[in-house]
């Protein structure tokens, strides 16, 4: 059996053909990676606040209901918790990518560009780089909104317990009257009578500790500006920062 010639001319064809396929391959790849960048960084430009829109047109049935919450849920859970819920514009930590690629997952599926943000986190992270459960949502009409990712550490188990007495004025004053009586009750009996302590000295002595205490939480609550969970949980001016 004869081998056939090679002729020079077709393998160069051949040779260029190869280079033109690979060349093509290359192009679009590098116009997939693009149009990922260009849509990372339009993402990254409306959590920042640059871009920013109020309606996101989501395919209802395409969402997942355990991630949908209503936002007296959310005010609830900012207010239990001593947390805000603010436009991501104001959020001063890092979003993780992985958050990002949630985003993008969501415009891909429902073929819509996301056009607004907002987070749940403690009040320092509106103010500094820290991570201790930031959550990102999106609006999806009628109050209601859509969680795209968590990340970050849970919060202290004790977190609810210890900012109670922020929550409201009552609370406040209930806490306030206990820690005096507990102060009141460690003090020695008859400290001041060699007849033992009376109920009157006792009630004097817990009202001036009462009037210590509230002198006190007075004084970091106004030096400090400090307010009331109920106040901001939604507001944007710092008036916390834990």
């Amino acid at each position: 059996m004869l081998l056939k010639k090679t002729n020079i001319e077709e393998a160069l064809s051949r040779a260029r053909q190869r280079e033109l396929k690979d060349t093509d391959i290359l192009s679009q790849v590098y116009a997939v990676l693009e149009k990922d960048r260009l849509q990372e960084e339009r993402i990254e430009n409306v959590i920042k606040g640059n871009r920013f829109g109020s309606t996101n047109n989501f395919d209802i049935d395409l969402l997942d209901s355990n991630r949908i919450y209503h936002i007296s849920q959310i005010k609830k859970i900012c207010i239990d918790y001593r947390l805000r819920f603010l436009d991501s514009k104001y959020f001063k930590s890092k979003i993780p990518h992985a958050a990002i690629s949630e985003i993008k997952s969501l415009e891909r599926n429902h073929n819509i560009e996301i056009n607004s943000f907002k987070i749940i986190a403690p009040s320092k992270l509106f103010k500094l780089e820290k991570a201790d459960d930031p959550l990102l949502f999106t609006p999806i009409g009628n109050g209601y909104f859509y969680l795209i990712h968590k990340w970050g550490n849970d919060l202290h188990p004790f977190r609810k317990l210890l900012m109670m007495p922020f929550k409201s004025f009552p609370n406040l004053m209930f806490v306030m009257i206990l820690v005096s009586y507990l102060l009141t009750s460690m003090i020695p009996t008859g400290i001041f009578s060699k007849n033992g302590a009376s109920n009157t000295e006792f009630l004097m002595l817990f009202l001036f500790m009462l009037k210590s205490v509230v002198g006190v939480v007075l004084f970091y609550g106004f030096a400090l500006g400090k307010s009331f969970n109920t106040m901001i949980w939604n507001s944007k001016y710092d008036r916390a920062n834990f």
